[in-house]
C-alpha cells in the first residue's frame, strides 16, 4: 500500500527522465483526463490475482482514477475480448487490461484504438496493436533468476519446468529463458518440461507423470507459485520424495508470484526461493499510466523515478519493466514484499 504522500509524489513524476511526454498531434477527446476507467483480470483462481483484484480498486482511489468494477475474464481469451467491448459500450474514457493470450487481446486492442480509448496492459505484453505502455516485469529475467537460484544447489541431473501457457508471451519468455540459460551455465542439468497452460490440474498430473519417470528427479521451477505450488508440494508427497531445505534428498523448489503462500513455504523450509512480481505495482503503475493516457500524454523510453525503464520491446510497445526481486530465507521477512502487507 502507499500513503497519501506516496500518491502525491507518484502524481508528480517528472516528465523529463521518466520515458512520458506530452504529445500535441494526441487526440483531444480526453484531454482532462476524467472519465471513467475500466480494468479486467484474467482470472480470480491464483492468490496472486486475487491480490492484483483487491489492489486495483485501492490504488484507482489513491490516484484519482474513477475506475469500474474489474471484470474477470476467467481464463477466457474470447469472454476477456467481449468484457474489453461491453465496456466500450459503457463508454470508458480508458482500459487497464490484464491479457490472455497475446494474440487474441489484438481484436480487443484495435477496437478500443477505433473509438480513442486508451488501453494500458498489464502483466502480458500483446503480439501486436496500440496500447499507451505495458506493465510488467521483466519475464526473461524471471526464468534466469529461477534457472540461477536451482543452479547454485544442482550441478547435474534432471530438472522440470512447470510451464504456462505458451500463448502468452510470459510463458513463452519464462520458459525460453530458463532453457537458454541451463543449456549455457549449467550445461550438465537436463531440462525436461510440463506445459500447463497456468492450471492446476494440468500442472499437477503433468508433473505426476515426470515424478513417477524421474524419481531421480532434482529440481521444479514453477512459473507461477499461484497455482503450481500446492499441486507440486502435494504431487511430492504423494511419491514419498517430500523433505525439507537442507535435506540432501531435498527437490529444490523455485517459483514465481511472491504471494503470502510462497513466501511461508520458504519459511516452513518447503520451497527455496521465489521470484516476487509485484502485484501491487501492477496495479499502482497500470492506473498511472492510464490516467497519464487519458489525459492525452505519450511515452518514451526511459528511466522512471519508480526504479524502473520503460523499454520499447517491440515496435511501437512500450514496457515499463518493474522490479522483481528474488526472494529466499534470507529476505523471506522484509516488510517491502507486497506479499507481507496483505
Amino acid at each position: 500500500m502507499i500513503n497519501a504522500a506516496a500518491a502525491a509524489s507518484v502524481l508528480a513524476l517528472a516528465v523529463s527522465g521518466c520515458g512520458s511526454t506530452k504529445d500535441a498531434s494526441a487526440p483531444a477527446q480526453n484531454s482532462g483526463g476524467g472519465g471513467k476507467a475500466g480494468a479486467t483480470v484474467p482470472l480470480l483462481t491464483s492468490p496472486f490475482w486475487q491480490a492484483y483484484n483487491n489492489y486495483v480498486p485501492k490504488m484507482a482511489q489513491e490516484l484519482g482514477v474513477d475506475a469500474l468494477p474489474t471484470v474477470n475474464a476467467n481464463s477466457d481469451p474470447t469472454k476477456l475480448i467481449t468484457d474489453m467491448n461491453n465496456l466500450l459500450n459503457q463508454n470508458v474514457k480508458g482500459m487497464v487490461v490484464t491479457p490472455l493470450d497475446s494474440a487474441a487481446v489484438v481484436a480487443g486492442l484495435n477496437q478500443a484504438e477505433r473509438k480513442g480509448v486508451p488501453v494500458v496492459a498489464v502483466d502480458v505484453a500483446p503480439e501486436s496493436g496500440k496500447v499507451a505502455m505495458v506493465v510488467r516485469a521483466d519475464n526473461k529475467a524471471y526464468g534466469v533468476k529461477a534457472c540461477e537460484a536451482i543452479g547454485e544447489k544442482v550441478s547435474n541431473g534432471k530438472v522440470v519446468q512447470i510451464m504456462g501457457d505458451l500463448a502468452s508471451v510470459n510463458g513463452r519468455e519464462r520458459s525460453e529463458a530458463f532453457r537458454a540459460c541451463m543449456t549455457t551455465k549449467f550445461p550438465a542439468v537436463q531440462v525436461l518440461e510440463v506445459p500447463a497452460d497456468w492450471k492446476a490440474d494440468k500442472a499437477a498430473s503433468g508433473l505426476e507423470g515426470v515424478l513417477t519417470s524421474n524419481p531421480d528427479l532434482k529440481a521444479v521451477y514453477m512459473q507461477a507459485g499461484g497455482v503450481y505450488l500446492a499441486p507440486t508440494l502435494q504431487a511430492l508427497q504423494r511419491k514419498n520424495m517430500s523433505f525439507p531445505v537442507g535435506d540432501p534428498k531435498h527437490v529444490v523448489l523455485v517459483s514465481n508470484d511472491g504471494i503470502p503462500q510462497e513466501l511461508d513455504a520458504i519459511r516452513k523450509g518447503e520451497l527455496d526461493a521465489t521470484v516476487s512480481q509485484p502485484a501491487d505495482d501492477y496495479a499502482k503503475y497500470g492506473m498511472y499510466w492510464l490516467k497519464k493516457a487519458m489525459a492525452g500524454e505519450t511515452f518514451q523510453p526511459g528511466p522512471t523515478d519508480h526504479n524502473s525503464t520503460v523499454v520499447e520491446s517491440r515496435p511501437g510497445i512500450l514496457e515499463d519493466q518493474l522490479p522483481a526481486p528474488v526472494v529466499t530465507r534470507a529476505n523471506v521477512d522484509d516488510k517491502a514484499l507486497w506479499g507481507n502487507n496483505l
